[in-house]
């Protein structure tokens, strides 16, 4: 079957509905050359699988093989690739970030070949999405690495988001807001979780400003005061727009959401809260951490110039020049719906695609059967 590329096209998959509405399943073959194929009537315990999220920051893989209450990672990939530096400026994925993120995903090649995986898929987001040359680099992977890019839109991302963080999702709430900090975009996804397996999205929107494009646009690593203020009123004006449209206020102040924070600037903020002299992610996801604290942590960070955030623990300096961006964006989020709680998710994309991959093998399975 010849191979199907899809593109991020706003609306290609409505994110509102159900969450666990199966992505499009691929299988590998033995050069690990990825392929968009007919569903197999075969059960999970069959496979090894593996998700791999190429973002505008970092090149994140899983192998997992599954268990009776999901799964187990055996193997696992993570780098800052920054593969959406200087995006902003030139509309185009630049020759040196693309280098950077190929050497990543050769090594995620690699690890898939030795693991033996027979069912993954591999999505690239708003670095792929907005550039230029986004499909010319897609073609580029396939070459050297064997491994087929998805270039999935900001639905299919909020869906996947949302599917990898469900078992932190709380029940005794109504609704949750869940939101995702990206290197190029930031997603809101607002839940009706009444059905406990199966959450209703809502609403969603998804908002160019992410930790690379806001620090390219507002100074870089040495972020003024003006220029932080500027940030988090960029960013409240379109989160207003979301409010006004689906009035989500009242929920809050009727106790009766759940807020739900996911990716690195969230993470790293937690554990600095905790005082972690290195980020453990075992402390950190599902934490449960305190509005009005984590605020503070944020707007001390935003006070530091670049050496003094470099000397912060779970910082560093992979983490020191982007983080101020993300604290702009949690205080925007935070000022718009002032939840008292939030809860501290260290999973996203690539757990939701291996949980989806996953149900959908158990689905086909049954659907062969009857």
């Amino acid at each position: 079957m010849k191979s199907e590329r899809r593109t991020g096209a706003v609306g290609v998959r409505p994110a509102s509905g159900p969450v666990m509405d199966c992505v499009r399943a691929e299988t590998t073959n033995p050069d690990l050359r990825f392929r968009t194929q007919s569903a197999r009537a075969v059960q999970r315990w069959l496979h090894t699988y593996s998700a791999l999220d190429l973002g505008t920051n970092n090149c994140r893989l899983l192998i997992a093989k599954p268990t009776r209450r999901g799964f187990r990672v055996v193997d696992s990939f993570s780098r800052i690739v920054r593969l959406g530096e200087g995006l902003g400026h030139s509309g185009e994925l630049s020759d040196v970030a693309i280098d950077r993120a190929i050497s990543a995903l050769k090594i995620c090649s690699n690890k898939m070949q030795r693991r033996g995986v027979s069912r993954a898929h591999n999505v690239a987001t708003a670095a792929c999405r907005q550039a230029a040359n986004g499909a010319a680099f897609a073609a580029r992977v396939l070459a050297e690495t064997g491994i087929e890019l998805n270039i999935i839109s900001p639905a299919e991302e909020a869906r996947l988001a949302v599917a990898g963080c469900l078992p932190l999702l709380d029940h005794k709430c109504r609704y949750a807001l869940v939101f995702d900090v990206g290197g190029g975009s930031t997603e809101l996804i607002w839940l009706n979780l009444v059905k406990r397996r199966n959450p209703e999205i809502l609403a969603w929107t998804s908002m160019s400003q992410g930790v690379v494009s806001l620090s390219e646009k507002h100074g870089g690593p040495e972020i003024s005061a003006t220029s932080y203020l500027a940030m988090v009123e960029e960013v409240r004006a379109h989160l207003e727009g979301f409010e006004k449209k689906h009035n989500l206020r009242p929920h809050f102040e009727a106790g009766e959401v759940q807020m739900l924070g996911m990716s690195g600037t969230v993470t790293t903020l937690a554990g600095v809260h905790m005082g972690l002299r290195r980020y453990d992610r075992s402390q950190v996801d599902g934490a449960w951490v305190p509005v009005p604290a984590i605020r503070e942590v944020a707007q001390q960070l935003a006070g530091m110039d670049y050496n003094e955030r470099v000397a912060v623990p779970c910082i560093g300096h992979e983490r020191a020049d982007l983080v101020v961006a993300g604290c702009a964006v949690l205080e925007a989020i935070t000022d718009v719906w002032p939840a008292s709680q939030l809860r501290v998710a260290d999973r996203g994309l690539r757990e939701g695609i291996l949980t989806m991959l996953m149900r959908q093998d158990d689905g086909n399975r049954l659907q062969h059967e009857g």
